[in-house]
């Protein structure tokens, strides 16, 4: 078997399925698995996989046994050569496996691989590649300073667009090779929720291994719907920066107090950041349905007739199918005055969505997507904030 992709799930039923739905696509012609690991969800997402993804192979824990343990519950049973961390938060597109199985064949020392990841907006986020976060560069991101030698924090001597050996990688998608995770023990279990990435990323440059970042495939990363940036968030943050400083560069006892007063610094700043941090939901005014279905664009209408929203639609598949043509997309958001564009799963694949999303980025667009054979749209309109489901009335 080439491939294993783990998911670690909690809480976040309609995004695991969306995610579920296109790693099956991604992997026809792939010989794979998915196995779930769901940490005690209380939202139906193990009814779900059940029901719609018998094939799947799900572990249901009795409590959150935290990310890294959930992991390293799946890849002990995984079968692949190779094994995929992948959040259940994420949309992968249809070559994403296949192009990341050819790149690793030819990389006799690879570790991690990971690939570009953009948000629910389109925009990259450039956490997608970074630097190891030594004292330096940790004091440099914390402080805004960045530089050819200060700005390794995101890896910055590679573009978003550019591919290269990097040294951290995001665990919302690592792609290793299964004896490569063995050999380095998997993911630390001292981390319940963050810096585990960042940790096994290091181990695997200390055991001589290469990490590599991908640019010529692309996901979406909702990012902020698996944990929200919250209080919560930072107080595991600032614990998993606390052991992993811990353990890799801890020096003398002044060194470690200075740098337990940097960690704590950092704390407080983003606490008092995200108090401050409001932002009023967007009203959409003109909505494009793009898909094929009248049976969804009819239950879109349900939603929206209360409002003052105008909702169009471009309902014909010989249509979709000129979509390859951007102009003419751009040309009807353009003359309908469009806000808010979602794509219908059912008729536009996921590759397209997501190259559309990042071609329209930074125009101001709210994207949502229906997922097939679903009765929700779903999607984000940041990069912070949770994500938005909206159940759709109508009978499959």
């Amino acid at each position: 078997m080439q491939l294993s992709v783990i998911i670690v799930n909690y809480n976040v039923r309609y995004f695991l399925e969306q995610c579920l739905l296109s790693v099956q696509a991604a992997l026809r012609g792939i010989e794979g698995e998915i196995i779930v690991v769901d940490n005690n969800s209380t939202d139906e997402s193990c009814s779900m996989v059940k029901s719609n993804f018998p094939e799947v192979v799900l572990i249901e824990n009795q409590e959150n046994v935290g990310f890294s343990k959930a992991n390293n519950q799946g890849v002990k049973i995984a079968k692949g050569k190779y094994v995929l961390i992948l959040n259940p938060d994420t949309v992968v597109a249809q070559d994403t496996f296949a192009k990341i199985l050819a790149f690793a064949a030819k990389k006799t020392n690879l570790g991690i691989l990971g690939v570009k990841l953009v948000d629910g907006t389109g925009n990259f986020l450039p956490e997608s590649k970074r630097g190891l976060p030594t004292p330096n560069v940790s004091f440099s991101k914390l402080f805004g300073i960045s530089s050819t030698s200060t700005g390794k924090y995101y890896a910055t001597h590679l573009t978003g667009n550019e591919s290269g050996a990097v040294e951290i990688l995001v665990g919302a998608f690592m792609f290793i090779k299964r004896e490569k995770y063995n050999e380095v023990g998997g993911f630390d279990e001292d981390y319940f929720m963050y810096g585990e990435d960042i940790d096994i990323s290091y181990k695997m440059l200390k055991k001589g291994y290469q990490n590599y970042y991908y640019a010529n495939t692309q996901i979406i990363h909702y990012k902020g719907e698996s944990t929200s940036k919250d209080v919560k968030y930072l107080t595991y943050f600032y614990g998993a920066m606390r052991i992993f400083y811990h353990k890799h560069f801890r020096l003398n006892k002044v060194y470690d107090f200075i740098m337990s007063l940097g960690i704590k610094f950092w704390f407080w700043i983003k606490y008092f950041q995200i108090k401050k941090t409001f932002k009023t939901p967007t009203i959409s005014k003109n909505v494009l349905y793009v898909g094929s279905e009248n049976t969804i664009f009819e239950a879109i209408r349900k939603i929206y007739h209360k409002s003052e929203v105008h909702l169009f639609a471009v309902c014909e598949t010989r249509v979709i199918s000129r979509f390859d043509d951007l102009e003419k997309l751009s040309a009807i958001l353009k003359e309908k005055n469009i806000d808010e564009v979602i794509f219908d799963n059912q008729s536009t694949d996921f590759s397209k969505i997501i190259f559309y999303m990042t071609s329209l980025k930074n125009r101001g667009f709210i994207f949502k997507i229906r997922p097939k054979n679903t009765q929700f749209i779903i999607g984000s309109t940041s990069k912070d904030g949770k994500g938005s489901v909206t159940q759709l009335q109508f009978e499959l």
